[in-house]
């Protein structure tokens, strides 16, 4: 379902003039027009600027000028990131933001760093979602069957990369909005580590929480975009990967966990590394931690929404932002008080292992429009169990990337893999080392 090429590939065949700019971006252009009428991937699609953008990097690279490897190459980002000329959508029916003034930091850096914009991708209502099937641009759809659910709420842009329309996209994560649709649709997503990534002109969900990340194909695509995005040094770990010190954190600890996924992503880390067992975790109530920090903060920065056009919010979102109303500042200074002890003792924990390693998801994708799922006679609300173990890592601000562990059931699963800002070297030298495990054992 992804790019045959990666990012590398192509900016090799760009600089050999094997192949230009203005080809790459005609051939995103016409396979997203192809396939986003039954995916949706895409809200809209700019085609004028893409095509402007990818005749200046080939202009650039005939005179000389050579700005790094996503020179011409297609990318896309997720409606709620400005782009100057452009409306911010946000995935809703209301008065939301209209035509943006200026580009985003993010959206600047990809220019200066001389990729070609294709277009804005679908996502759940306001960022606050992670079905990706409540938007008002409609259902993203998963490319591997699209009876599923794409995750969200960046659902368009995993769905994006995963059919091959582009081989990088932007979305953001609060709650694992970028690594939950990574895992369900198949391909690598990266969550950076709090601020590392500038959240400028990108429409908050939960300011505390939210993290700007993206999906490739690939880990060494993602780092490549995350380099392009992030003034943070990525070294080269010195130690070979086998040396990496990974701790396993049994997801049971954390939340209600499908067995099969949970055998299937441990015997692929086992095979990678030697791997203790972490302690700990199962006396927090982790989910309901983040869901008072993040309820409170998003009735904070939605409150004028739902004044002026609640009926316009889907009634989802909107139960929630009602639901966040609800949370007082005593019950908000109780759960941040749990954030900072869960911080103690993740950084306790990385300064023994330099990657965690659990599951992205417990689930696999469930059908669209689905509201309650089954884990092993468990039954639980599709939401909570998305999201139940990405979002301990937004409470801590680590950096974290989910990578395709294999299939079940016909449909991808997914290990993640949490580290200490700075150690990111090491987290990319992880990924890498997995995606190698796996294609050996296929």
């Amino acid at each position: 379902m992804t790019t045959v090429m990666t990012i590398a590939e192509f900016a090799q065949a760009l600089r050999r003039r094997e192949i230009s700019a203005r080809e790459l971006t005609e051939t995103a252009l016409r396979r997203t027009r192809e396939l986003n009428p039954s995916l949706n991937a895409f809200v809209l699609i700019d085609d004028e600027g893409a095509r402007a953008a990818a005749r200046a990097a080939d202009e650039q690279r005939a005179a000389g000028i050579d700005l790094g490897p996503l020179h011409g190459i297609p990318v896309a980002v997720k409606d709620l990131i400005d782009m100057a000329g452009l409306p911010t959508g946000c995935g809703s029916a209301t008065a939301f933001g209209g035509t943006a003034t200026q580009d985003a930091e993010v959206v600047r850096r990809l220019r200066d760093a001389g990729a070609v914009i294709i277009g804005k991708t679908t996502l759940h209502e306001f960022a606050y979602g992670a079905t990706g099937d409540r938007s008002a641009h409609g259902v993203s759809r998963n490319p591997n069957d699209p009876s599923r659910m794409s995750g969200g709420s960046s659902g368009g842009s995993a769905v994006a990369v995963a059919a091959g329309m582009v081989p990088l996209t932007l979305g953001t994560d609060t709650a694992g909005s970028v690594r939950v649709p990574a895992a369900l649709c198949g391909v690598v997503g990266f969550e950076p580590a709090y601020d590392a990534v500038s959240s400028a002109g990108v429409y908050p969900l939960a300011p505390s929480l939210d993290h700007v990340g993206l999906f490739a194909a690939t880990s060494e695509d993602a780092l490549i975009g995350y380099q392009a995005l992030s003034d943070r040094p990525v070294n080269s770990p010195a130690a070979a990967d086998d040396r990496i010190a990974v701790g396993w954190i049994p997801p049971g600890r954390i939340a209600v966990t499908d067995r099969r996924i949970e055998k299937l992503t441990r015997r692929l880390v086992d095979r990678a590394f030697d791997v203790d067992i972490v302690e700990g975790f199962s006396k927090w109530e982790l989910f309901e931690i983040f869901s008072t920090l993040q309820g409170k903060e998003a009735f904070q920065v939605h409150e004028h929404h739902l004044a002026a056009d609640e009926d316009l919010i889907d009634p989802e979102v909107r139960a929630r932002l009602h639901k966040g109303r609800e949370i007082s500042d005593r019950l908000y200074a109780q759960a941040e008080e749990a954030r900072q002890e869960l911080r103690a003792m993740v950084d306790e924990l990385l300064s023994t292992y330099d990657v965690l390693a659990l599951p992205t998801v417990p689930i696999v994708a469930p059908p669209v429009g689905d509201r309650s799922v089954s884990i092993d006679g468990t039954d639980l609300e599709v939401r909570a169990a998305l999201l139940s173990l990405t979002s301990p890592w937004n409470m801590t601000g680590s950096p974290a990337i989910s990578v395709p562990a294999g299939r079940l059931d016909g449909l991808p699963i997914a290990a993640q893999l949490v580290t200490a800002p700075g150690n990111e070297g090491l987290l990319f030298a992880a990924a890498r080392t997995l995606e190698i495990t796996r294609h050996s054992t296929e």
